[in-house]
């Protein structure tokens, strides 16, 4: 595989928002969304294909490993280019509320270095115009590469950068699936009627290196690393909480 970008740590933002979904919604992922698009239906048969960029790769290799795309349930390739799939999503969100597509929806999802580019505010601006019908989500694992949150933004929060934009800001604990999937649940549902747009900050860590061409270790404290990959991982939580309630024999 040529390259590869892992949601090593993220998985309940990713699996959270993807249960908040409906079929008709459209989704515009960043980098670590792909396992939005298996919860909705792409085959792994054609994940793992276009990975390896084989005969069964839906774009036939013109994409680079690691963007995979789903038309049949309306999972957008994503891009490489950092944030210019923000403006694609409010655009898809704009088409609906043209057409008159009440109950649908747009995700837009972004990590939180893409909030450091231009499109990211633009779309901000125009989503907040337009009150278009989207949910963009930014999923903070607090490194954009090798630069951490502290040197990205003077800002408390990523999720406040929203309210200069007229669009309703929303923070949650990106490694509780169910904290994620009620605050991106409430995001749908009020896009869904006609309520405008969401800007939904998940709070999570890059367990793993950016992509598989990376060394963290050069770069950060590893042993910060090891706090999020056990104690806070959202998979052990998700485990003990099934267990705690009975639901899950120990």
């Amino acid at each position: 595989i040529g390259f590869y970008g892992e949601a090593l740590g993220q998985e309940a933002a990713v699996v959270g928002c993807a249960a908040a979904s409906l079929p008709d919604d459209w989704i515009v992922p960043a980098l670590r969304e792909a396992g939005v698009g298996l919860y909705r239906g792409m085959t792994t048969d054609s994940y793992i294909a276009q990975i390896f960029g084989n005969a069964e790769d839906p774009t036939k290799g013109r994409q680079m490993p690691c963007h995979p795309c789903d038309r049949d349930h309306h999972y957008v390739v994503m891009s490489s280019c950092v944030s210019t799939q923000v403006p694609h999503a409010v655009g898809i969100a704009l088409a609906m509320k043209i057409a008159g597509d009440r109950g649908r929806c747009a995700f837009g999802f972004m990590g939180d270095g893409g909030t450091s580019e231009g499109d990211f505010h633009v779309s901000l601006n125009f989503a907040g115009v337009m009150k278009v019908p989207c949910v963009l989500v930014c999923q903070n694992n607090q490194w954009a590469i090798s630069t951490p949150g502290t040197l990205q933004t003077a800002s408390p929060t990523i999720a406040i950068k929203a309210l200069g934009y007229g669009v309703e800001p929303l923070r949650a604990d990106g490694n509780d699936v169910l904290a994620v999937y009620q605050i991106a649940r409430y995001a749908a549902d009020k896009a869904r009627r006609g309520d405008g747009p969401t800007f939904v900050e998940l709070l999570t860590y890059r367990v793993s290196a950016h992509s598989s061409s990376d060394d963290p270790s050069r770069y950060r404290d590893e042993s910060v690393t090891e706090v999020w990959r056990g104690q806070r991982d959202p998979l052990r939580r998700m485990e003990a909480f099934l267990t705690r309630r009975g639901w899950l024999a120990a």
